[in-house]
């Protein structure tokens, strides 16, 4: 391992609550990379819902002090056994898991494996904001066979994950109808969709436009998704971003429908070396085609490290627009 230039350094650390105002900026001791990690000094931090949603503790298991945060934007300064001294020096994004210290500080440890080279001509604020809703609509799109001139509807399509989606299926040849918000709307023709229509349903909404879709990709709910399984036509697949859908929404042998589930950080836990080499290398084409302007990342808003818990406060209760990126350095 390469010797760090610091012994501690700043960090926003939890301490039991699930307010994001109740997170400490601390001065704690820089993390060591063991083997198969590295050490990043970062430049940018990606906020994305998830960091609020875990704050109250029911889908983690931390203690007080646990760094939370999972996209990260920075330079590789040093590494752990095995890894191999390609990386040092390098810039990268990266995401990691909920369950080890993550980016909310000037220094991450981050798995080798999970790190994206970027473009010299990309900047680390926009490579900050990628990583969490770039691989998600990724791994999204991904469920879907690829049949071109099919149509696809994106439910919650206004959001980060939606802007991605909207842009990768119009890429794969699919006739894309984005559902969102009015005020979405000439944003996601921008990006390629064919049609906008409002959204989401309210809660006793059922759909009545009629079975006339080849698949739904939905990022609200599982019940949101439960509800959108009526614009499925027959063998039509249902993917869902955001929870699950905790019933079959057909009857056996009937419509014959596919559901589909998507978590990014499931690969932390379960992914192997090929499943995370297809989605480096995924993220890294990606990664090129926002260097090159080939594909659009939503706006981005940025404050300063030491506004992170305010600005988290703020994304929990949407009190902006546009994607939110913390400038550490």
């Amino acid at each position: 391992m390469h010797a760090t230039p610091r012994a501690e350094h700043r960090a926003w650390t939890w301490q039991g609550s699930a307010s994001p105002l109740a997170l400490k900026l601390q001065h704690v001791s820089v993390p060591v990379p063991a083997a198969g990690q590295v050490l990043v000094r970062n430049v940018a931090i990606g906020l994305n819902p998830v960091d609020w949603k875990v704050l109250g503790g029911a889908l983690v298991d931390w203690r007080p002090g646990h760094v939370p945060g999972v996209d990260g934007a920075g330079e590789v300064i040093a590494l752990g056994a095995g890894v191999s001294e390609d990386w040092l020096g390098r810039r990268v994004a990266w995401h990691t898991s909920l369950h080890r210290d993550g980016s909310f500080a000037e220094h991450s440890v981050v798995d080798a494996r999970a790190l994206l080279r970027m473009p010299d001509a990309l900047d680390f604020e926009t490579a900050a904001s990628f990583p969490c809703p770039a691989l998600t609509a990724w791994l999204a799109i991904e469920k879907v066979p690829v049949r071109p001139g099919q149509p696809l509807l994106i439910s919650g399509a206004g959001g980060a994950v939606g802007q991605y989606l909207v842009q990768l299926a119009a890429a794969r040849g699919f006739v894309v109808t984005a559902m969102a918000n009015a005020r979405h709307g000439d944003r996601l023709r921008a990006l390629g969709a064919a049609d906008c229509i409002g959204g989401p349903l309210a809660d006793a909404d059922a759909w009545t436009g009629g079975r006339r879709y080849y698949a739904v990709i939905d990022a609200v709910s599982g019940d949101h998704a439960a509800r959108m399984a009526g614009a499925l036509r027959a063998n039509g697949h249902l993917v869902c971003v955001q929870d699950r859908v905790t019933q079959w929404p057909c009857d056996p042998f009937g419509l014959t429908l596919s559901m589909h589930e998507v978590a990014l950080g499931a690969l932390h836990q379960h992914g192997d070396d090929e499943a995370w080499l297809l989605l480096r290398t995924a993220g890294e084409q990606m990664l090129a085609a926002l260097a090159h302007a080939r594909l659009q990342p939503q706006e981005r808003v940025v404050r300063p490290f030491e506004a992170l818990a305010q600005f988290l406060d703020d994304l929990r209760l949407r009190n902006f627009g546009g994607k939110p990126v913390v400038r550490v350095r």
